[in-house]
């Protein structure tokens, strides 16, 4: 930013004392939404981003066969109507590059542009508690302050590198798979090894193996496994969806899981005779989640109706791999741990992958545990792969660690890594006390759901307690203490009543059981979105009285 755009933002400021009136880090979803809702209520925003281009986790994931897992449709912001009749998916899942230009064009579209800094990395953000504001600083030294610090860097963006030894010692390309090189790698002819075997490596292996030498994935924990059916998007459905759109949005935020889909309300896989189940699982395996969510009411509330999905979900992915043995380590059942307990992936391909002979499974959990990475490949129990490339598709530190990759200090120079170190308290995913006037973005303690749907239901609480701030003349806002208290009780004990509790054996990233510097714990409100939105939206009603307002003079 010039010296121009510099004193331009200052003299647009309310308060005149702060370069802009919001800071926002992340020009993803997150950033988007931000730049249009506080630019609408009057404020100054600046979004800072260290990518080269705006995209957020589409800017970053650019690994072969990166696509949303969502259906294009419905995994865009609602905020304009035009831009849902004007822009144009071109297929049911969009890829990475696709989802990345509709971002691009929403910024053209809107105008965005002069409200975005690119290449910009921030290492520290800090609350001045003398001047009620908070000071960001760059990379290189640049300090900028605002009156809002927001945090749009997603749930899913701070990756987990293993501590693997001999790590250092490996000749060829070894990076995360968001990570993956922006100026590309020739794995044409190569030999590719794959540490982790989530949804990242789902989608990367059926692209890699059509040019590699061949793919060698090492893995941990099967995943279910759902279908994605791929299609082109149609004049014909492309019209339908247009005709409806302001019904399908009504859908999303009305979902426990943010998606349009429909409820098969009243309707129970206990409740119905076997052939009729039967019947009802094989017409809805059209892909997508909407297996799960509109076959019967009570899949990820029952056990025993969860073990009847897992099992009719794990009978449909052997039908897939010709080898017994390999289907075997690839399927999980209800007694390795229950449907959803961990983000089930959809599968472009990945399970038939497995029917090629370059393309091969090493089970690193009961078999043959990894002993080390060498100069030229990996090391396990039973012997040594060699590789010209390795993967790692070993996940995120979920929820909390972008928040605390860079220290970013409250009252009393607290960070949030300090504060969070043994429970990741909040209040709604959107503030923590000790941090005035800062916000987050789906941060935790937030649902796992269609990320532009909480991310807009999200922006749309800050932006209405920023404006109650600014029209009531008021400076701080503290998230108390006691409503933290609240939220975390009462998200620990949905929690309880799921199938993600204790006694069911789950060991998911969505309780941050995959880190080693932290105990696991509940980073995810599992008591539906639909029923979160309305908290934020009931919140707000009543005057965010889970926030005390002050003035400074």
């Amino acid at each position: 930013m010039n010296a121009t755009d510099t004193r331009a933002a200052k003299a647009q400021a309310v308060s005149g004392e702060v370069d802009f009136d919001a800071i926002g880090i992340g020009a993803g979803f997150a950033g988007i939404a931000l730049i249009h809702y506080l630019r609408e209520a009057g404020l100054s925003v600046r979004i800072f981003d260290r990518a080269a281009e705006v995209g957020g986790t589409w800017a970053w994931n650019c690994y072969p066969g990166a696509a949303t897992d969502s259906e294009s449709y419905y995994y865009c912001l609602a905020f304009s109507k035009e831009i849902l009749q004007e822009w144009s998916w071109t297929k049911r899942y969009p890829g990475r590059e696709e989802t990345q230009k509709y971002l691009q064009f929403v910024a053209d579209k809107c105008h965005m542009w002069p409200h975005i800094q690119l290449n910009t990395e921030i290492v520290e953000a800090r609350y001045l508690e003398d001047r009620g504001i908070w000071q960001v600083t760059t990379a290189t030294g640049e300090i900028f302050t605002c009156k809002y610090f927001i945090s749009g860097m997603g749930m899913i963006s701070e990756p987990l590198i293993p501590r693997i030894p001999g790590m250092e010692r490996f000749k060829g390309p070894l990076f995360h798979s968001s990570r993956w090189p922006h100026e590309g790698l020739d794995y044409a002819s190569k030999r590719v090894g794959i540490i982790g075997a989530g949804a990242t490596t789902v989608q990367m292996v059926p692209v890699l193996a059509q040019t590699a030498a061949s793919v060698t994935v090492f893995q941990r924990t099967p995943n279910y496994i759902l279908p994605a059916m791929q299609r082109d998007m149609t004049p014909e459905w492309e019209r339908e969806i247009k005709q409806n759109y302001e019904a399908i949005i009504a859908k999303c935020r009305n979902h426990v899981f943010g998606m349009a889909f429909d409820s098969p309300v009243g309707r129970n896989a206990l409740d119905t005779p076997p052939k009729e189940r039967q019947r009802i699982f094989e017409e809805n395996w059209t892909g997508s989640f909407r297996w799960v969510f509109e076959t019967f009411d009570d899949l990820l509330a029952s056990p025993e109706a969860n073990r009847m999905a897992a099992d009719f979900i794990g009978a449909k992915m052997r039908e897939r791999v010709r080898d017994p043995h390999v289907a075997d380590l690839l399927t999980p059942t209800f007694d390795d741990y229950p449907l959803f307990a961990k983000r089930p992936p959809l599968d472009h391909g990945y399970l038939e992958a497995f029917n090629e002979e370059h393309v091969h499974l090493v089970d690193i959990k009961n078999d043959q545990p990894l002993v080390e990475i060498t100069e030229t490949g990996i090391r396990t129990t039973k012997g040594h792969y060699e590789f010209d490339i390795i993967v790692l598709a070993t996940g995120f530190k979920a929820y909390t660690g972008a928040l605390e990759a860079f220290p970013i200090r409250g009252e009393g120079g607290q960070t949030l890594a300090q504060k969070w170190k043994t429970l990741s308290e909040c209040i709604m995913g959107v503030c923590t006390s000790g941090f005035p006037n800062m916000f987050m973005v789906t941060g935790p303690q937030a649902p796992f759901a269609n990320l532009p749907t909480s991310i807009e239901q999200n922006v749309i609480w800050i932006t209405r307690c920023i404006t109650k701030m600014e029209r009531e003349g008021l400076d701080l806002c503290r998230p108390r203490r006691e409503a933290e208290e609240a939220w975390t009780a009462q998200t620990a004990d949905i929690h309880r009543q799921t199938l993600m509790a204790e006694g069911y054996k789950v060991n998911s990233w969505m309780m941050g059981a995959n880190r080693e510097d932290k105990p696991p714990r509940v980073l995810i409100y599992f008591g539906g979105a639909n029923f979160y939105y309305d908290a934020l939206d009931a919140s707000a009603q009543k005057g965010f009285p889970e926030l005390s307002f002050e003035k400074r003079s």
